[in-house]
């Protein structure tokens, strides 16, 4: 299999549009809404290192590799994919790939276990709707 062929098969403006789903859950998830205080909490982060940060460059940033997962994903469920597939897929990812490399992660740098399910949780929400819209959309 050519790579050029695996990429020319992909429907970017279906990736464009779960990459920016994923993303915009991203921000309720890690807002004070929802997770963001006890997360920010969790890293010892005050409000002054994040008003201190370059958001501007991790927004774009963490949207190029949210487009980038997405785009990844199109390729791993494939041509023939449903909505249940994709969902499936995204779950199956997000369980056996995503958590089980930040667990180990966490494990030895010794972050806290609220830590990982608040991150870890995301992305269990994260893979699966984007695979959920990727395959809506095939």
């Amino acid at each position: 299999m050519e790579i050029s062929s695996v990429f020319a098969a992909i429907n970017w403006l279906s990736v464009i549009v779960a990459a920016l789903v994923a993303f915009a859950i991203g921000g309720f998830w890690y807002s004070p809404m929802l997770f963001g205080d006890v997360w920010a909490k969790e890293l010892d982060l005050s409000d002054q290192d994040i008003k201190n940060a370059n958001m501007p460059l991790i927004y774009g940033l963490a949207f190029v590799l949210s487009l980038i997962g997405a785009s990844f994903l199109d390729v791993f469920i494939g041509r023939k994919a449903t909505l249940f597939s994709g969902l499936i897929t995204g779950l199956i990812v997000a369980v056996a790939w995503v958590s089980t490399s930040f667990g180990i992660n966490y494990l030895f740098s010794r972050k806290s276990f609220k830590l990982f399910l608040i991150d870890a949780g995301y992305f269990l929400v994260f893979f699966p709707v984007i695979g959920a819209i990727l395959g809506l959309w095939k």
